[in-house]
């Protein structure tokens, strides 16, 4: 589900509206924030792509950066475009892109500015994506790269955190003296291998070879001061495609924002199961969810949320193919973030058959909004739902049977339907909290800024 950003003005470089607010926690005037030091840490956070309404990522870095701001650090955020959304303080340093992948040769010149794409960083970005490369995670690391050496004397950072470009120009900015931090959220190795398994064409081989920047990325991740990921998947998944050992990847889980998403009350309830998610996105298994629903009893109702449904895609294929007509019901336009609240609330149980989540943002804004989970038993769901059963269901991938079974199971018994969600909120509200992810990585940069001061004074 993409929900749709607000509107505001272009800039060049601006202090973005903030995001919804929130009751404050109260410390004690002897409370250093939150992290282990004495003094706020000057955190430089990268993000290739930053609003928060284009993706998990942009929700990762706006909420961290607020919470790092709030504790008393300094934070600045580095972001080609779409640019973050952020609390007033946050000072947002905007990083060119041409924004050329997927656009014609001919649409990627501005007529306004006819020769602003003859600079050699434009010329290589426009030359590699005509072959299916995507070049926006290496050309952002290279463009802050060549103004790092101007930054650093200028606001001289304590740490660089890097939500997960792992590009070229890393390298070069650890090497000016400042270590560098980055998030792996799973590897994009796995997206690779989904996408083959889809489809093992030789032409889709090609293709998805070329668009994934993996060979960067494999050795540009091991030469850093410091790997982090959202879970313990994501961890055991990096060690096997980057070779870095477990051991020295800590894990900090993303938070959930629940005083956003939360039950709202005197809703109806318009449908039994809930989907939110990219529907052409294979990877999201909603073919095993529709053969599921076709084996429930017809009174049985599914709706899907997402802001993007083509005609001729999937949602509709599927329908036809198992007969399911006026069972599915589909929300096919952008959402605001209230929009999306209330859309959860429209149903029981919300469904997430994802075949990998590094961590699973659906899962946990069902659970923080009341409601019951079945989830594939993959990557990183069974850490968010977890695997007790108080929460919800997990089921074999690619198991419609088991898929079906575990819906009328959590569906025929509504006491209990309501118990798991109440469960699954606790589990949210107790694990899942961006204030204790900011706490955690606050003590991962402290670390490696210690290290890297011993290995300075070392010399």
């Amino acid at each position: 589900m993409r929900m749709r950003p607000p509107t505001r003005p272009a800039s060049t470089n601006r202090r973005s509206r903030p995001l919804p607010r929130r009751r404050r926690k109260t410390r004690s005037s002897s409370d250093p924030g939150i992290g282990r030091g004495n003094r706020p840490v000057r955190i430089a956070l990268l993000t290739y792509r930053g609003n928060m309404f284009c993706g998990g990522q942009g929700i990762y870095a706006a909420y961290l950066a607020r919470e790092w701001k709030r504790a008393g650090h300094d934070v600045h955020v580095f972001s080609g475009p779409p640019h973050p959304e952020l609390d007033e303080g946050i000072t947002l340093h905007e990083i060119p892109n041409d924004n050329v992948f997927g656009r014609t040769t001919a649409e990627s010149f501005d007529p306004q500015k006819p020769f602003s794409m003859l600079k050699p960083m434009s010329l290589w970005e426009l030359g590699v994506s005509r072959f299916g490369v995507f070049p926006e995670m290496q050309t952002f690391g290279l463009r802050l790269m060549r103004r790092w050496g101007e930054l650093q004397r200028r606001y001289r950072f304590d740490v660089v955190f890097d939500n997960q470009s792992l590009s070229w120009g890393l390298l070069g900015i650890q090497a000016m003296g400042v270590p560098v931090v980055s998030v792996i959220h799973h590897p994009l190795h796995i997206d690779r291998e989904a996408d083959f398994a889809i489809d093992p064409s030789l032409r889709k081989r090609i293709s998805r070879t070329l668009y994934f920047p993996l060979l960067m990325q494999e050795t540009v991740a091991p030469r850093l001061a410091r790997i982090v990921t959202v879970s313990e998947a994501s961890r055991a998944a990096i060690e096997r495609y980057f070779r870095i050992p477990e051991k020295e990847i800590p894990v900090v889980y993303n938070g959930t924002d629940t005083t956003i998403f939360k039950p709202v009350r005197h809703v109806a309830r318009e449908a039994d199961l809930l989907f939110v998610g990219r529907t052409e996105d294979r990877k999201k298994g909603i073919g095993t969810m529709f053969e599921a629903l076709s084996m429930l009893p017809e009174h049985v109702t599914l709706k899907i949320v997402d802001g993007r449904i083509p005609d001729h895609g999937l949602v509709p294929r599927l329908t036809r193919r198992f007969g399911l007509g006026e069972r599915i019901r589909v929300v096919d336009r952008m959402l605001t973030v209230p929009e999306l609240v209330e859309q959860y609330s429209t149903a029981r149980v919300a469904l997430v058959p994802s075949f990998f989540e590094g961590f699973g943002f659906p899962a946990s804004e069902a659970m923080a909004c009341g409601l019951a989970v079945i989830a594939n038993a993959a990557g990183a769901l069974p850490e968010v739902v977890g695997t007790d059963g108080r929460t919800g269901r997990l089921v074999p991938q690619r198991n419609a049977r088991a898929m079906a079974d575990a819906m009328w199971e959590t569906l025929r018994d509504p006491e209990e339907t309501e118990r798991m969600g109440r469960a699954a909120r606790a589990r949210v509200e107790r694990i899942f909290q961006w204030d204790q992810a900011a706490a955690r990585m606050v003590e991962v940069f402290e670390e490696v800024i210690h290290a890297a001061d011993r290995r300075s004074r070392a010399a």
